[in-house]
């Protein structure tokens, strides 16, 4: 039986049940927790988590809690507060600005982009890039800084080792402070901080240490962001929510996870994710794609790689 673009797809209804049930006895059972909170943004993997929740413990004992800051799309907490409403479950705003601006995570980022643009300001608006052309050139991840002015104009350069470092560093204080955050609100209430990092995410190290990546449960880590998708459309999630393209929320400019990570859309990184890992021929896979074999090389070279420069991410400390 040859390989399709369709052998991704789930039984819903049976995987949904499945993690319901385990949700219940990982956090009921085995953590001795009372409930569930969940950091809420209006991206899909946020919103799939949040409903998996209400299915498992009833919206009584589920709480999102939004976390916009001072580069935050303000569609996220409309978005985040549509949600709730429609899952009746208790909803917290808390501003991190205040918190970010003590740990001087604005003025380290903008530090480091002034290097590489001396007429950067904090009226202008910028964000980290990876080339999207993966499919036909198998480069290494190169990271450019994008900046745009007050009028628009915009200018892009490589960035230098250093100037990227300090960038990410200062701009991962945003998922640390926010961890410290659910922590809070899950420990006042004797819940579970539940994660919502799915397996592209997870696996290929998208994610920040002790960030977005701290919690107690990570019940959408094994699916890909393609069956995300198909999660939320049987858990009726709002139109707006499923038609939105997944953003990283982290830097002031509008940026998509594709340019900011994953190179190309995923719906042909899934497939060939997927075809890969059950050993299906990349001939077989491009044929599916309406790709040529090399181009679906170049995807599993730089899923590789991905996977193997972030392992440490998900080690355990030593």
């Amino acid at each position: 039986m040859s390989f399709s673009k369709s052998d991704i797809n789930l039984d819903v209804k049976k995987e949904t049940d499945r993690i319901v049930e385990k949700l219940k006895d990982d956090v009921f059972h085995k953590l001795k927790k009372r409930g569930a909170v969940v950091g809420i943004s209006g991206g899909i993997d946020s919103s799939v988590t949040l409903g998996l929740c209400v299915e498992a413990f009833g919206p009584k004992r589920v709480v999102g809690i939004m976390m916009p800051e001072h580069d935050s799309n303000p569609d996220s907490q409309t978005l985040a507060t549509d949600l709730a409403n429609q899952f009746g479950v208790e909803h917290i705003v808390e501003n991190m600005s205040d918190s970010l601006s003590g740990f001087r995570c604005y003025e380290r980022r903008d530090e480091a982009i002034k290097r590489v643009f001396p007429e950067y300001t904090s009226d202008y608006k910028a964000k980290i890039t990876l080339s999207t052309d993966i499919l036909d050139k198998d480069t290494l991840n190169l990271f450019h800084l994008n900046i745009i002015s007050p009028s628009g104009e915009e200018k892009i350069e490589r960035i230098p080792i250093n100037e990227y470092l300090q960038i990410v560093a200062a701009s991962n204080f945003k998922q640390r402070s926010r961890m410290c955050m659910l922590y809070f609100h899950a420990e006042s209430r004797n819940f579970a901080v539940v994660g919502t990092g799915n397996k592209n995410e997870h696996e290929q190290g998208f994610f920040v240490k002790y960030g977005d990546g701290g919690a107690d449960v990570k019940p959408i880590a094994h699916l890909f962001k393609t069956q995300v998708f198909q999660l939320a459309e049987y858990l009726n999630m709002p139109d707006d929510i499923q038609n939105r393209v997944p953003t990283t929320d982290t830097y002031s400019a509008e940026q998509t996870q594709e340019e900011f990570f994953f190179r190309l859309p995923f719906e042909i990184l899934d497939t060939i994710w997927f075809g890969w890992e059950k050993d299906v021929a990349a001939a077989e896979i491009a044929d599916a794609l309406d790709l040529k074999p090399d181009q679906v090389e170049n995807v599993i070279h730089d899923i590789k790689r991905k996977i193997a420069a972030t392992e440490y991410l998900r080690m355990n400390p030593l």
